[in-house]
């Protein structure tokens, strides 16, 4: 499997090796799935980022959520409880779930239940961490797992539901054969009706592509962002080290024009891991996000 270029330092070296890059032909070539329609962004938090509180008191975690002034979450990474429990403790917080990240197979062997589920948390939005595991080890089973989260898509529209995607660095590798990103391939394979683009932005940032330009080639289809800052360490070989927000590389500003043409609706913080208290991060985040976007 042959990966595309990964930046070292800056966004700007990032373009400028990456201008003849199998992942710029793929964003050139690419057309608007729809006109976007014009938005007043909110700010949610996904609860991942507070998933080692939450194991051991997750009313209190909610508590201190809301106390730092957020209103809507992305249920993941929680206790697992029944729907009910999951509503009872948002409501009694004040949160309301606007997301979650969930498994697709239960859709395919249980709808009906599975839709229930979410209904009763309450969210519009439900979707994967990423491809099923059956479905990413060759060019042919990616195919096979975009038609199937298709379908899925396609029913859960139908009960007022939609699927989005959410993407790591992988996504922007190819499979031999074929010179699209794999995140392109899933577009190209699924109607954007049936599946929205939930775009990691800091993995994208990762995976060598400029989150700006990603957030344009998927205008009209980038309902949800997760709100991530990164730097990248080590010269030889970079690994991502995850920052509350506005404190990485990535250019907040470019973002954030990107977002208002292509119709950001939820810009959503996530931070897979970090230095200090994560709920100190968290509270700088909803700080810089406020600010932005109130």
């Amino acid at each position: 499997m042959k990966t595309s270029p990964i930046r070292t330092y800056s966004r700007r070296e990032a373009l400028a090796l990456m201008g003849g890059t199998i992942a710029a032909a793929s964003l050139a070539r690419f057309g608007v799935a729809q006109d976007a329609p014009a938005v007043t962004p909110k700010m949610a938090l996904q609860l991942y980022t507070l998933r080692d509180p939450a194991k051991k008191d997750l009313a209190g975690t909610l508590q201190k959520v809301k106390e730092m002034g957020w209103e809507y979450v992305q249920w993941s990474g929680m206790p697992d409880l029944p729907a009910a429990k999951i509503r009872e403790a948002l409501d009694t917080a004040g949160l309301k779930a606007i997301s979650c990240h969930c498994g697709v197979e239960p859709f395919e062997t249980d709808f009906d239940n599975y839709v229930a589920f979410w209904k009763t948390v309450g969210v519009k939005f439900v979707g994967p961490g990423g491809m099923m595991g059956d479905c990413k080890d060759s060019l042919e089973a990616w195919i096979r797992g975009a038609k199937r989260l298709d379908a899925v898509g396609a029913k859960l529209r139908e009960e007022g539901l939609q699927l989005m995607y959410h993407n790591h660095a992988g996504e922007f590798e190819t499979f031999p054969g074929d010179d699209r990103a794999k995140e392109y391939i899933l577009a190209d394979e699924t109607s954007p009706e049936n599946l929205a683009m939930e775009l990691d932005l800091a993995w994208i940032y990762v995976g060598g592509v400029d989150p700006s330009e990603c957030i344009r080639r998927f205008k009209g289809r980038v309902p949800h962002v997760h709100a991530k800052d990164v730097v990248m360490r080590g010269s030889e070989k970079p690994r991502p080290m995850f920052t509350p927000l506005g404190q990485g590389e990535l250019d907040w500003d470019e973002i954030f024009k990107a977002g208002a043409e292509a119709g950001i609706e939820w810009y959503t913080y996530e931070q897979d891991s970090g230095r200090g208290d994560p709920f100190e991060y968290t509270a700088e985040s909803y700080d810089f996000l406020k600010k932005r976007i109130g």
